[in-house]
């Protein structure tokens, strides 16, 4: 996935912060509330905004305003890119360690017909 190289690093920082992690956790089971989101946090909500925006800004959520009430709901684009980026990475080491396996495995039979 050469050509996404920059928004995986986005996605990745956004996952390594374990109150983003549970942020997207919460939304997992359907959109929320920034207050409802917040509530089982002890920060303020300025700094709460601050995991939000880069959740925003990374392509995890998307966040909408009615009114007062600003609600977040998950994309489903991140997740795509993650699973093809570890889909690759997958197929990349697999590939290794079936060729390892036949060296090995050919070695083995090497050393058995001597």
């Amino acid at each position: 996935m050469e050509q996404y190289p920059e928004q995986l690093n986005g996605i990745f920082q956004a996952l390594a912060d374990p109150t983003r992690r549970a942020v997207l956790g919460r939304l997992g089971k359907g959109p929320a509330s920034i207050s409802e989101l917040a509530k089982p946090f002890d920060m303020a909500l300025p700094s709460f905004m601050k995991h939000i925006h880069l959740l925003e800004e990374s392509g995890w959520i998307q966040t909408r305003k009615e009114g007062r009430v600003r609600t977040c709901a998950l994309q489903k684009k991140p997740f795509a890119d993650v699973e093809a980026w570890l889909a690759e990475q997958r197929a990349l080491w697999e590939g290794r360690t079936d060729r390892l396996e036949l060296f090995v495995t050919t070695l083995q039979e090497k050393e058995e017909s001597e």
